[in-house]
This record gives C-alpha cells, structure tokens and sequence, in this order.
C-alpha cells in the first residue's frame, strides 16, 4: 500500500462537476449565481461548459463560501446524496454495468484520475471487503465537505447498483473529530466512528456478493474503452496542467518562467499565450503550487516556518510569510498553531 506521506502529488484538481452540483444545490436553496461566486475567481458560464479541472484552491474556497452561505455544516452530504451515476460520466456508468460492487471498486480504483486528483483508493487486504482513502492532497477546511460528498456519492451509486438499502449493510471510519452534527451521518450508515486516520468503507459479505441489477457486459467494455481513451487524454494534459506538474515536482529553487518555456519548447510569450488561453497565468500556478505545499508542509510535518520557506525556494523567511498571509490571511506560525490545535 502507499504510504502517501513519503511523496507529494504532481498536481491536487477536481472534475468541475462536483462544483457544479455545489452550485445547484446552492441554487435549489434559493442563492442567485452572483451569492455562489462570490469572492471567488470563478465564472458561472464557463464553470457549466468547460470540463476543465478546477484547482484544489478554486474549490476549496468555493466550498468555503458555500458553508458561510448556508450554516449547514453538513452540507457535502446533502450535495452527494443528490448526485446521480451519470455526474461521475463513463466511470460511473461502468461501475453500474459491471457485474457486483467489487468490480465497481475496482473500476474506481483504477479509473479515478479521471474526477479528481486529490487522493487514491485502495482495497485493504483483510476477511472483510474494505476500502481506503489516502489523501494526497491537504483538504483542510474543505476535508468534511468532500468527504462527505464522495461516500454519499458512493452510497447512492451503490444503492442503484445493487438494489439495496446500504445505510445497515457498511461501517464507516472519518478521518475527523465526531461533530455536534454527527447524526446526520446516520444517513449514510447506520454505523460511523470518528478520529481515525483514514476514510475507510466496510461492506457486508452479503452486500458484495450482490449481482448487479444492470450488469452489461457488452456495453461495459464499450464504456471501459472510453474511459481508456479519455485517462489517455487527461495524462497527455493541457499546457497549464503539464507546467503545475513541473513546478510541483521542484525541489527548493523553483523553475523560472524562461526555464518552463525552454522544456515545453516555446518561447516564454507563446508560454504565456498559451496559458492565457487556458484561464492561467504562470506566477498565478506559481502561487498555487507553493500555497499548496506550504500547507501540506506546515500541518504535516515538523519543519519550522524558516525551514518551509526554504524548501519553497524563499530565500527570505519573511517575504514568504507576508506571502503566505497574502495567500490564506494568517501568517504561517498562525496557521501552524491553528492546525495544532485543531489535532491535539
């Protein structure tokens, strides 16, 4: 299994789908697109026609925003028990097709790069059919919200695939304290512990080995296929995501703007054309990269704020905490004892 603290991930996105059915359930509730979007960089239009990947950022702010608007703690359930197959797209309808909830999982397993690149999905060697979620990416505040949009999400696709109330028949572990609101949990299985270090789903013996009610070989093959071509797709990636990519794996010193330009084989105004085209800039994916991994850094590991600048390339400890303050509005000693605090 992998351990996902030795490594850092390339690049931490998610299928604007999942913001969309954010912003409908915003909707539903009686909020005008300008109240979703508020504060935030996004475009209701090209957010609801663009199947671009949003940034761990971009979300994570909208979600924010979301629970400030709706004081609904909760509300990542409620967004994923409203979530149909046909949101997850060829992958959801393969895991409908396919013969029992095992094969599912495993289609999830290995097609799940293609919703979102912000944790993987394992099955834990054991008697009972278990599966784990390994973050590679810090969620932070928006950790619940997701969560609890994902296993919702799974809940309702795995109830249509095999016909059954699923709410008696799977445990689940949350990888956060149990909350004043916990009961509403309830609704997704009937037993939940909290505090553990994983997200972990067990399913009855009973629950997989159901068939499922739609199994379709053929047309599981035809969707296999799709989703083939599209992994291959999204591996080749967009300009801005190929140069997130590089600037995450930079060790320290992190590549200038000429330095990416020469490796993608342009010149540094093509570079910027390109990006541009793409909704991006370079110092904006700069930004992100570092913001990111200072915050993975700071809560993970025990490195001074001295010491984490280093590791961004910041030659000055200071000009990467009046950074910092800029990216999240706490200084990076403030946001370190906030994170403290919240795990002890």
């Amino acid at each position: 299994m992998i351990n996902t603290r030795e490594k850092e991930p390339i690049k931490w996105a998610i299928h604007p789908v999942y913001a969309r059915l954010l912003c409908a359930e915003l909707v539903r509730r009686g909020f005008t697109h300008e109240d979703i979007l508020q504060g935030s960089t996004l475009e209701w239009q090209p957010l609801h026609e663009s199947n671009r990947f949003l940034s761990l950022h971009s979300m994570r702010r909208l979600i924010a925003h979301a629970l400030a608007l709706t004081q609904c703690p909760w509300l990542g359930l409620e967004v994923g028990f409203k979530t149909q197959a046909s949101a997850h797209g060829p992958l959801g309808a393969a895991m409908i097709a396919s013969q029992n909830l095992p094969q599912a999982v495993l289609l999830l397993q290995r097609y799940s790069a293609l919703r979102q690149s912000l944790a993987t999905l394992h099955v834990v060697e054991g008697q009972a059919f278990t599966i784990e979620l390994q973050e590679w990416a810090d969620l932070a505040e928006a950790r619940e919200f997701l969560l609890g949009q994902l296993v919702a999400g799974l809940v309702q696709l795995f109830t249509t695939l095999t016909g059954q109330d699923l709410q008696p028949a799977i445990a689940i572990e949350w990888p956060f304290p149990k909350p004043d609101w916990a009961d509403n949990y309830l609704r997704v299985a009937h037993l939940n512990t909290f505090g553990h270090a994983n997200l972990r789903v067990t399913f009855s013996p009973a629950l997989v080995a159901s068939p499922s009610l739609a199994a379709d070989p053929e047309n599981l093959e035809h969707l296999l296929r799709e989703c083939d071509l599209q992994l291959r797709r999204l591996q080749g990636g967009e300009l801005s995501q190929r140069v997130r990519a590089r600037l995450a794996k930079a060790q320290g010193l992190m590549p200038t703007l000429e330095v990416v330009a020469q490796a993608e084989h342009v010149s540094k105004r093509t570079l910027m054309r390109h990006l541009a085209s793409e909704g991006h800039t370079y110092q904006g994916l700069l930004d992100e990269v570092r913001f990111e991994r200072a915050c993975w850094l700071l809560k993970q590991s025990d490195l001074s704020v001295e010491a984490v600048a280093n590791q961004l390339g910041y030659e000055d400890a200071s000009n990467f905490g009046r950074t910092f303050k800029r990216w999240s509005g706490l200084t990076p000693s403030a946001f370190k004892q906030q994170i403290n605090s919240l795990y002890c």
